[in-house]
């Protein structure tokens, strides 16, 4: 394997086609498509300014590097990716990508990141601002995240989530085959259009949430007081610890809770109408 070491590099192409190369201390400088159509890559302690760095890559790591502003699209059309302990803040990372796995790394403008990527692994990520992280991507696991980017984890399929504090409105709306450990999910209309969404020791806040789902299963989950009209429309099995504020027009399964302070059930429910609806029994 070459290595290039404490150099910059700018303009278009500059390490085009290159193959079986290590990159340390390198600065990739304005211009566009720095390091195209290359193959077994590694980058440790690089910066890259310019734009779309990282495009038709096969096999590469990216080890404690920055990406600037300027370093947008940076990651398109490549795969096996493993980054680790890296700063990101561009937007517009990781597109049409297979095999990533991802570790200790801050992405500051999560705009449009991870869209239409599939088998994610993701160990202790934060994302912060942006708009539709994980679009349209399917395979995810992660242990450990951090979020308040907007309208995160829409349209995914096989998701396996442990450890994670997500902030947002409209997450994990039309998702399918999701399961959430052990989390805070902070937001309005949580997890709508969703079909086989598991929530496990989850607490959540945020008005109107889990509606129109299909196949909803709660597991020893809490819920906020914020957390109005919940459950509307859905088909649910919900074990709910402590007190929810409203349910309405659940349309089948079983919710059980410690103490519920209203249930809406009126003429606007749709068949087949049998949800079963019941406070926990003291020990």
């Amino acid at each position: 394997m070459k290595t290039i070491a404490n150099q910059e590099f700018g303009g278009e192409r500059p390490l085009f086609a290159s193959h079986d190369l290590r990159l340390e201390n390198v600065i990739i400088r304005e211009g566009e498509s720095a390091i195209k159509e290359c193959s077994n890559i590694e980058a440790e302690n690089c910066r890259f300014e310019g734009n779309y760095p990282f495009w038709h890559v096969h096999g590469f790591s990216i080890r404690n590097c920055y990406f600037a502003v300027g370093g947008r699209s940076a990651l398109w059309y490549s795969d096996h990716l493993k980054m680790s302990d890296t700063v990101i803040d561009a937007p517009k990372m990781f597109r049409e990508m297979h095999d990533i796995d991802i570790e200790n790394v801050v992405i500051n403008d999560a705009d449009e990141i991870f869209w239409r990527c599939r088998d994610i692994r993701v160990k202790n990520l934060k994302l912060h601002d942006g708009t539709y992280p994980f679009m349209f991507s399917e395979n995810i696991y992660v242990d450990g995240l951090e979020s308040d980017s907007k309208y995160v984890f829409q349209y995914v399929k096989n998701v396996e989530i442990h450890h994670a504090k997500i902030t947002t409105k409209d997450a994990f709306w039309e998702v399918e085959n999701v399961t959430i450990y052990d989390s805070e999910l902070n937001g309005e209309y949580l997890g709508w259009h969703s079909k086989n969404l598991r929530l496990v020791n989850c607490h959540i806040s945020g008005e109107q949430p889990l509606c129109y789902a299909h196949d909803l299963v709660l597991e020893n989950c809490t819920f906020d007081p914020s957390c109005d009209r919940a459950f509307e429309y859905s088909t649910v099995n919900a074990d709910i610890r402590g007190a929810v504020t409203n349910i309405k027009n659940p349309m089948s399964g079983h919710i059980v809770a410690d103490s519920i302070g209203s249930v809406t059930i009126d003429e606007n429910i749709k068949a087949p109408a049998d949800c079963r609806i019941e406070i926990r029994r003291s020990a």
